[in-house]
Parts: structure tokens; sequence; C-alpha cells
């Protein structure tokens, strides 16, 4: 069950993946491109101008190219280097997880580039996740990359909800929370989007760079003294703070929003109903559940697990797919590992001897810090690593469930997807 379960994870990523999403929902004939349901007339444009940022960037630009075949340019900013170039098009390496001087240059180069843009421009923006940090550059020129680096520590060790970090990183851009469609204005855009973000919440993605804001600067104010931030942000950004300073981001009312589309195509609900879909032919009832969105590991586990036995009363296959990410709090003397293998290894502590089988993997191919997207577990594997030497309990405690998952040869080994949507996980019980 080890070996289906991995089985299904890989048969997902290739049902998701982005070059057969797009083909199946872009089409370009005679001059006329369809997204979605729009069309665009690219023989009427002056212009058509393409940014393509985010770890999924030089995939979702080569399926577009694949599709549109007419000659396009623009800009790509990716994480990792990109397995070929296209002519006509820029090229940055973005930093990830947090901006470097490349993401500056970068954000820099794009509002360049948007800016020249007219009526009758379209600018065709691929956005995927992992983009706030690969491009980005604040709105006031007092406050350095540095400064921005050490915003975005204290902002992650606040205790803040991710929503509420969110706020305040558009607040302090020039291309996040809208700017960048600000900047594009009067162009006729279109966001193509593969999303690794709540689908209730798709202006997070990115922090949401062509889409209306729904924060405000008296949210930021509002968090920031509520969470103690002031004290732990640099110099040049506690004066914009005690200064009222901050500058509003566009909202949904604004003119560079009326003639801009947005566009999901690819969503962490896309692999969970692939999964679900693969799973039943291999004869499981099947269940998708995603209530334990941004829950803490543990408490997922325990919330899926119970909900799987509560399954497998009535049934004697059954299956719980469930989308989305789960948190794990790390010490600094953590070992090598990732969500996933942590959520996948405390799993194994609690169905050990049952035939129950986890699998939590990256959709991404990247899980933490180590090498492996994620790993499968079962009712064999404790015994299986005391056996091998392996003290699981300690490798738990010390966040090192690679070391683990890799000697059992049990760790899921993708290598970057170059998609995004997201973590997923199936449980399977027989």
């Amino acid at each position: 069950m080890r070996g289906l379960a991995r089985e299904i994870f890989l048969d997902t990523l290739r049902e998701i993946s982005i070059p057969r999403v797009f083909a199946e929902k872009i089409e370009y004939s005679r001059g006329m491109l369809r997204v979605e349901q729009d069309l665009y007339d690219l023989s009427a444009c002056s212009s058509v101008l393409v940014i393509s940022i985010g770890k999924a960037a030089h995939t979702m630009l080569g399926s577009l190219i694949a599709q549109t075949g007419p000659p396009l340019e623009g800009i790509v900013v990716g994480s990792e280097p990109p397995p070929a170039q296209h002519p006509r098009f820029r090229y940055f390496l973005g930093g990830h997880p947090l901006p470097t001087e490349e993401s500056m240059r970068a954000a820099r180069a794009i509002l360049k580039a948007v800016s020249g843009s007219n009526v009758n421009t379209l600018v065709i923006f691929l956005i995927s996740g992992g983009a706030s940090a690969m491009v980005e550059v604040p709105s006031d020129e007092d406050v350095s990359l540095n400064d921005l680096v050490r915003t975005y520590g204290a902002l992650v060790h606040s205790g803040a909800a991710i929503g509420e970090i969110n706020a305040i990183r558009k607040h302090l851009s020039a291309i996040k929370g809208g700017r960048l469609a600000q900047a594009a204005f009067p162009a006729r855009q279109v966001s193509i989007m593969v999303s690794d973000v709540p689908e209730h919440s798709l202006d997070a993605l990115a922090s949401g760079p062509t889409m209306p804001d729904s924060s405000t600067t008296g949210d930021c104010y509002r968090i920031a003294e509520a969470h103690g931030m002031l004290p732990h942000f640099p110099e040049s950004v506690r004066n914009i703070f005690e200064e009222r300073a901050l500058d509003e981001t566009p909202k949904a009312d604004d003119q560079a929003f009326v003639n801009s589309r947005w566009w999901s195509i690819l969503s962490s609900t896309s692999a969970a109903n692939a999964a679900a879909k693969l799973v039943t032919q291999h004869g499981f009832a099947v269940e998708i559940d995603n209530t334990p969105d941004d829950w803490p590991s543990e408490r997922a586990a325990q919330y899926l697990l119970g909900r799987l036995r509560e399954l497998r009363r009535g049934v004697s296959r059954t299956a719980l797919i469930s989308a989305g990410e789960i948190t794990v709090k790390v010490d600094s003397h953590g070992g090598t590992g990732g969500r996933n293998q942590h959520f996948a290894l405390y799993c194994a502590q609690q169905i050990a001897g049952e035939q129950v089988t986890v699998l939590s993997a990256g959709t991404d191919g990247i899980d933490g810090n180590s090498p492996a997207s994620g790993a499968v577990a079962d009712g064999t594997t404790i015994a299986r690593a005391r056996a091998a030497g392996l003290d699981p309990s300690d490798a738990f405690a010390g966040f090192d469930s690679y070391s683990v998952f890799e000697r059992l040869s049990d760790a899921i080994m993708t290598g970057p997807t170059g998609n995004n949507v997201r973590d997923l996980r199936i449980l399977l019980a027989y």
C-alpha cells in the first residue's frame, strides 16, 4: 500500500501538470487567444507583454508559448535557473524564501516594462506561489533590502497570522497588493494563476500584485500594535509606522481593475480531485476533507486519522484525501525534514500495527530543508525504523524526520516539479 500511495501521488502530479492544464484551458487560433471564458484578439493589440513570476514561472511560460504560437516578449522570474531561455524574454533568479538584490532588480524591471503600456496593450500575468519574495521592491526608497529582510523576519516571528503578515507586506511594497496592476494601467490585463493559497484567499497568491487589496493601512497599524512589532522593525520601517505614513493599496473600485481579469486554472482543489479519482479506480471508497488547512501538524493528523477510522467502520477499503498546508513550529536546532515528513512520522507513531497508510507530500517537490517532497508511512514504519537502529521518537522530537524515511526508502523524491498547488495527503485504510 505504500507503493500504491506513492503511485497515486505521482500520477496526480501528472494529471495536474501545467502543460496539460494549459492545453485544456488556454487556446490560440487565428489571432484569438482564449483564456477560460475570455477571448483576446491579439492581432488588435499594439503589443502583448508577458510577466511570469513564481516557482512555476518557467513551466507556465513554456506552456503558454506552446499554445499561442506567435512570438511573445516579457520578463520571467523564477527560483530556479530556466531549463531553456525563450528569445525576447529577460530572465531573473529571484530570492526565496527571502528577497534578494535580484528580487529587487526583477521588480524594478517589471514595473518599468508595464509602465509603457497603453490602452491597446495586453499584459498577461502568469503567477504562481513563491513570487512574494522573488519579486519585491519597497514603496519607500528609505527602506533598504536589509531593512526589508529584517522586517520579514520580525513579521514571521511575531505570532501574527499569515493574513496579517501579508497585509503589512503589501503596504510596504511597490508591487504587491494590486500595485503592479496599477502600474500597468491602462492596459488590458489578464492574470493566469497556479494557486498555492486557500481557495477563498486568492489575493494572497504572491501577495496579490494584480488584484484589489482588501486590507487597509489601518489594519496594518492595528496588527503591528497588537503583536508588539515596532521594536523589532528596523528604524526606516518603524518610522513609517510611527508617522502613520503607509500609502494605501488600490481597492476594488480602482480604475486599474476595470479591464482586469483573473483565472485560477490550478489549485489545491485540482490536486485533491485528481487524487480522489485515481484512488477510486483502485476500489477505495473516497472522501475529500480539506478541513485541517493551516492547522498545526499534530492536530491535523489526529483529525484526519480520526475521520479515516470513522469512515472505515462501514467500508472495507476507504481513503481520505486532504489538500492544503499544515504548520510546524521548528526550533533553531531542528534537523533535516519538512512539514510533510513531520506529519507522516507523527502518523506512523499513531498507526503502528494498523492496516493504514499515510502519504504527505508537497506538489512543488520541496519539503522543508530536505531533498524530499514528502514521505509515506504505514503500520510497519516504526517497527522497521527500530529494526534499522533508528529512534523514531528522537527523530520526531528533533525535527529530523528525513533521516528515518530516507533510511527506510520511504522518502518521496521528485525534485522540483515546476508546479506548486500546496500539499497533498493521501490516507488509506484496508
